[in-house]
């Protein structure tokens, strides 16, 4: 059952991990990887292309997304399902049952998110990584899937955005889960469980950079094929029609 319910976290984080910003298009570099041509949700003014293709994005960019990324509509929606899950669970029990107990692990959840993105996007600032997501030029399902994986742990460095391992991603899931540990969890919660859970955190952002690499918003994703499909045809109709 426990299983099943991590499956079942881990594809609703996906879900509403693919909805979540895209890093604008810039290409790999460095890393026999590179994102495709998408444009982020958050535009702002074009910054200076390195001989790579990369840009970085701008501090007015980067507030926005963590605005965004931290009180939108997706991280809400998030912690009421995972409050919902917690609740038939009774996660944790000392909290009882009951709208206020629902309630309660409602904010737990968001207030986990919001420890663990202000964690990332603070560490990104002070190490000057660049955690946002790319998607893959690269053809292939396994080089796109492990391009996704890939970016979990990694972020992006310096003018022509080289890729190397992110001390911001890998920490922020587990300053999160930690801070609830020993913030408003009941007492016979530990590190250990503190942990546990920043994996699961860790595992689901994973998952949400699958969602993006593969489902949602790229001109390479499964709803961006059907959106092209969807526009031939109606561009078919309208020529045939005068």
């Amino acid at each position: 059952m426990k299983r099943f319910r991590i499956g079942v976290l881990t594809i609703v984080a996906a879900t509403l991990g693919a909805l979540a910003p895209v890093g604008q298009a810039q290409s790999g570099a460095g890393t026999g990887f590179s994102s495709s041509n998408t444009v982020s949700p958050l535009p702002d003014k074009p910054l200076p292309q390195s001989e790579s293709g990369y840009r970085r994005p701008s501090e007015r960019a980067k507030v926005r997304s963590y605005l965004f990324d931290t009180f939108g509509p997706y991280p809400v929606a998030g912690a009421a399902i995972f409050g919902a899950f917690d609740q038939v669970d009774k996660t944790p029990r000392e909290w009882g049952n009951g709208a206020g107990a629902y309630g309660e692990r409602v904010g737990s959840d968001f207030g986990i998110a919001m420890v663990t993105t202000t964690t990332r996007y603070a560490l990104a600032e002070a190490f000057r990584e660049d955690t946002l997501y790319y998607r893959c030029e690269c053809s292939g399902v396994l080089r796109r899937l492990g391009h996704a994986v890939i970016s979990t742990v990694t972020a992006r460095y310096g003018d022509d955005g080289y890729r190397r391992l992110s001390f911001a991603a890998v920490v922020a899931p587990y300053v999160g889960s930690m801070t609830a540990v020993y913030g408003w969890y009941p007492g016979r919660y530990g590190a250990a469980d503190g942990m546990r859970m920043g994996s699961y955190a860790l595992l689901a952002f994973a998952g949400g950079n699958i969602a993006r690499e593969f489902i949602y918003g790229g001109p390479h994703t499964l709803f961006g094929r059907a959106n092209r499909s969807s526009s031939s045809g109606t561009d078919a109709l309208a020529s045939s029609n005068p």
